[in-house]
């Protein structure tokens, strides 16, 4: 077995692992991506199974800083549009990715912008 298909299967188990700690709360979640330039955050609602609202560091106008700085920013351009849908309360849903960097910085920003996670 290819090594790069060894770490998609760990990394799939991973996220399943996760997401089955998560969907028990009944509470919608937030499902990051991160790519290598970009970053996108989404709130999803698993019972009605639809996206609720989502953004993306590729709709930032000028974007600064680092990566992580980025991510915090989208943290707390997601966090508004949640509050502005009446969302204060959410679960993280950090997939296969390590909870450092990126993925911590969107969930700080978020918790910045007033998103109970």
């Amino acid at each position: 077995m290819a090594i790069n298909k060894k770490d998609r299967k760990r990394a799939k188990r991973r996220a399943l692992r996760v997401r089955s700690s998560v969907n028990k709360g009944g509470l919608p979640r937030v499902s990051v991506f991160r790519s290598h330039k970009q970053i996108h955050g989404q709130i999803i609602d698993d019972i009605k199974h639809h996206t609720i609202v989502s953004f993306a560091s590729s709709q930032l106008e000028n974007p600064s800083g680092d990566k992580k700085a980025i991510a915090h920013i989208v943290g707390k351009e997601l966090a508004q549009k949640a509050k502005a849908k009446g969302i204060d309360r959410v679960l993280f849903d950090r997939g296969s990715y390590k909870y450092h960097g990126r993925v911590k910085a969107l969930a700080d920003g978020m918790r910045e912008g007033g998103v109970t996670i």
